[in-house]
């Protein structure tokens, strides 16, 4: 999943990013608001947690733009207000969630996760492939029992490739959706997580290379 937290405290836009990155997130940061439509504008994201008071441009004026350009991320905002008019003006504006702060960053993890399940094709929430089995929500992996000992970069991929359910994933889609925009695109950092998640998985070989088009499950 990739997300954009758009958050004009700094402090508390580092601390949200690592958070996230722990529970397995590719995380982008902007903060102010040209600059987080300046991101959403060249990067595809699930999700965008957007604060409302933002510098530059207002987090309501954001919110429509994205949503008047069609932009297929969900929005979460997070504001400091809590009155009832507030929550109905943030929603008004075109934000599918809305939080609050303070708030526990639990509850932030479950409804980002929640968004993003609403902005792709509907999915079990276990995904399974013979013997493979994976947990997004509990971030979990087995194969045949055995608990995966994965990296957060490889349950990534390998939870790509399986809601893939068979297509051909192509390592910038991968790059795309998995890593944030520090990566150099012109790395062969896709290459090595698969690579490593294949010896992970074992036997018998479950991940496919596609000549010249991606890999597969």
């Amino acid at each position: 999943m990739r997300v954009l937290v758009v958050e004009d405290h700094r402090e508390l836009a580092e601390t949200l990013a690592a958070g996230l990155r722990r529970e397995g997130m590719a995380i982008d940061v902007a903060w102010d608001g040209l600059a987080g439509l300046e991101r959403a504008s060249v990067n595809r994201y699930d999700v965008v947690v957007l604060d409302r008071d933002l510098p530059g441009m207002h987090g309501d004026d954001v919110c429509r733009s994205l949503v008047a350009n069609g932009y297929p991320a969900r929005v979460l905002m997070l504001t400091a207000a809590v009155t009832i008019e507030d929550r109905v003006d943030g929603l008004t504006c075109g934000a599918d969630d809305y939080l609050p702060k303070p708030f526990a960053f639990a509850e932030l993890v479950a409804r980002i996760r929640a968004l993003a399940r609403r902005s792709q094709p509907p999915l079990p929430p276990v995904l399974t492939h013979g013997d493979i089995r994976l947990d997004p929500g509990k971030r979990i992996a087995s194969r045949g029992g055995q608990r995966l000992e994965l990296s957060p970069k490889e349950f990534a991929v390998l939870e790509l490739l399986l809601a893939a359910q068979g297509r051909v994933v192509s390592a910038e889609e991968l790059l795309e959706r998995a890593w944030d925009e520090a990566t150099d695109p012109f790395t062969n950092t896709v290459k090595v997580t698969v690579s490593r998640l294949r010896r992970k998985l074992g036997e018998p070989p479950l991940i496919e290379t596609v000549a010249q088009t991606g890999y597969r499950i």
